[in-house]
């Protein structure tokens, strides 16, 4: 008799003669339950997750064992049903690569969706205004950039950075060569450094803004052809 049966037989004798008494089965049973239920029996019971493993276990076996017996060959049979599915996908995949994000570069100028020189414009001064200078910092640059896009002195390119374009506006612009590589400092500094700016870098981006609007270009190359 296990531990347990013993333990219970021993919780129903009675002193007398070490006699079992004769108890009716359903009394007899919830009695044997509910000794049985007490801690000291399952102390080495395997955890729920332990539980769950062997049921998740036993449940993938007899899944492979009625799949292989259905199909023809058995377990050979099934191997090879396997392999003719997953070769064309493994195929694929070689031939494709692994499916990836288009990523926009991590210096970006311009974030997600276009907005006009005015939108930028707008977001710049509301910012200023609340003293938020890292943010109107940022979008004056976007402004200045997006208008010389709209002034076909830039070609819009998307994942242009700030130094690109004040390197490629200089060139078009060389009198303001200068303050435009310290704007995009400026940028850089405050969007990727972890700088905080004040009110008169950002004044010093809004000079440069309007000098720019009302600049005349110097054309050469491509531009002086497409004017001509």
């Amino acid at each position: 008799m296990s531990g347990a049966g013993a333990t219970m037989t021993a919780r129903l004798m009675r002193a007398s003669g070490d006699i079992p008494v004769d108890t009716p089965r359903v009394p007899a049973r919830e009695a044997a339950q509910h000794e049985l239920s007490k801690p000291m029996y399952h102390e080495n019971d395997p955890n729920p997750l332990a539980r769950a493993l062997d049921h998740l276990w036993t449940w993938i076996g007899d899944l492979l064992s009625s799949a292989s017996g259905a199909a023809p060959g058995g377990p050979l049979g099934l191997i090879a049903l396997v392999l003719i599915v997953v070769a064309p996908l493994a195929a694929l995949w070689w031939r494709l690569g692994t499916p990836q994000r288009s990523i926009r570069p991590a210096d970006a100028l311009f974030g997600d969706g276009p907005r006009t020189t005015a939108d930028h414009r707008t977001a710049a001064e509301a910012h200023a205004a609340a003293g938020r200078w890292n943010q109107a910092v940022q979008e004056r640059m976007r402004a200045i950039v997006r208008s010389l896009e709209e002034r076909a002195l830039l070609d819009p390119r998307p994942g242009r950075t700030a130094d690109e374009a004040a390197a490629q506006a200089g060139r078009t612009l060389p009198a303001h060569a200068t303050r435009l590589r310290a704007a995009a400092r400026e940028f850089d500094d405050v969007t990727y450094g972890g700088r905080t700016t004040d009110q008169p870098a950002y004044l010093a981006l809004l000079t440069l803004d309007l000098d720019i609007e009302s600049a005349t270009p110097e054309l050469t190359g491509t531009l002086r052809g497409a004017a001509e």
